[in-house]
């Protein structure tokens, strides 16, 4: 098997199916990634989320380099065994995490040094040493150093942060290249800036693609900007990418901003929605979210969603969650995160199914039709 592969089985419109080959096994495609931040989905054990249909989960670079350390990791044998998953892992580079969670952040062609937020610990986190960290980790997906700027910046900060980004993605390979080993058998991606401007969306693409890398992620997108606003960019950014590359939508998200990624050309996703609302006692379920916490699922005896396949709902009611829930049990959070996790595994395969199967606007339009009240936010 080559370290990794792409190929597309199907389309309808601009929707893809497909699968993703790499050394730790196959992606299916389009892919939610839940979310394992600190080397843990939170609430679910590996084998669990795995039972749920996930291939492929995400970690991330600036949380792992503060806790337990990057070197740590790497002395116990990297990231897969230290948490037990012997799957897919991608790595956020950490270049939002700097931007949004660290203090007294200073951005220079370097880099970004900055503050932890767990103890005032000051760091510089630049293209080479993300890779690095990235690679002691033992990353499947190597995810390129960016700079993040807010959609409601002036064109002339966009500008200038997409062309930083596009430096960096170009030393984010080349620290890549250098990695021996960890690079002759895993993937690094590009990420693809210029908030939800076409122009600089398609200067950066060319970029990139200039480089060359082995997926493209479309970044910058599910920070505010609202979901009309997305979709708007999401008309156009994908196709500026390589068609025979996967392409990655990062940090998105609820239910129906996936389902219409996916029918403009996405076929990788992560978010932590599913996990944070498990968490804070909201169900995901075809009828839209039900928040467990709310009084009237006190003598509820029915599952969480009727026609879901998950174990949550094969065995306890909502009743029981609801008291779970409201009695602030860690059981309830387990449960209700396992649940989530399902769900939305459950919807990529129906995804998949429809594309395969020529009838994804049928597909989507019902679940639109069904999926009503949307609360949560993205990350």
């Amino acid at each position: 098997m080559t370290r990794f592969g792409f190929r597309i089985d199907a389309t309808d419109g601009r929707a893809r199916t497909g699968v993703i080959d790499t050394l730790r096994g196959a992606i299916r495609t389009p892919a939610f990634m839940p979310v394992g931040t600190a080397a843990t989905v939170k609430a679910m054990k590996p084998a669990d989320v795995r039972a749920s249909g996930a291939d492929i989960i995400l970690g991330n670079t600036y949380h792992l380099m503060l806790r337990p350390g990057a070197e740590r990791v790497a002395k116990l044998g990297g990231l897969h065994r230290l948490m037990g998953w012997d799957r897919p892992i991608l790595t956020d580079s950490g270049g939002y995490q700097v931007m949004s969670l660290a203090d007294l952040t200073k951005r220079s062609e370097e880099g970004v040094s900055f503050k932890s937020h767990l103890d005032g610990s000051r760091h510089l986190l630049s293209p080479e040493r993300s890779i690095e960290i990235q690679r002691l980790l033992g990353s499947t997906i190597v995810m390129a150093f960016d700079e993040l700027v807010p959609t409601t910046s002036s064109r002339e900060v966009q500008a200038a942060a997409m062309e930083r980004s596009m430096r960096w993605a170009r030393r984010s390979r080349a620290a890549f290249d250098a990695g021996g080993d960890h690079a002759a058998n895993n993937a690094i991606f590009g990420i693809q800036q210029g908030a939800l401007d076409e122009g600089l969306r398609k200067s950066s693409a060319d970029a990139l693609i200039d480089i060359g890398f082995d997926g493209y992620a479309v970044g910058g997108l599910a920070v505010g900007e609202g979901q009309e606003a997305m979709f708007a960019c999401l008309d156009f950014a994908p196709g500026q990418l390589p068609a025979d590359k996967p392409r990655y939508l990062m940090g998105v998200g609820k239910p129906t901003d996936i389902v219409g990624a996916v029918e403009r050309g996405i076929d990788m996703f992560d978010c932590v929605l599913p996990t944070r609302s498990g968490r804070t006692g909201q169900a995901f379920t075809r009828a839209g979210p039900l928040n467990l916490r709310n009084a009237r699922f006190a003598e509820d005896d029915g599952p969480l969603d009727p026609a879901c396949p998950c174990p949550v709902c094969a065995t306890w009611s909502r009743a029981y969650l609801h008291h779970l829930v409201r009695s602030q049990e860690i059981l309830g959070a387990m449960l209700m995160t396992e649940h989530n996790i399902w769900f939305y595994q459950v919807m990529m395969a129906d995804l998949r199914a429809a594309i395969a199967e020529g009838r994804l606007a049928a597909f989507a339009d019902a679940f639109r039709a069904s999926y009503a009240g949307e609360q949560g936010e993205r990350r």
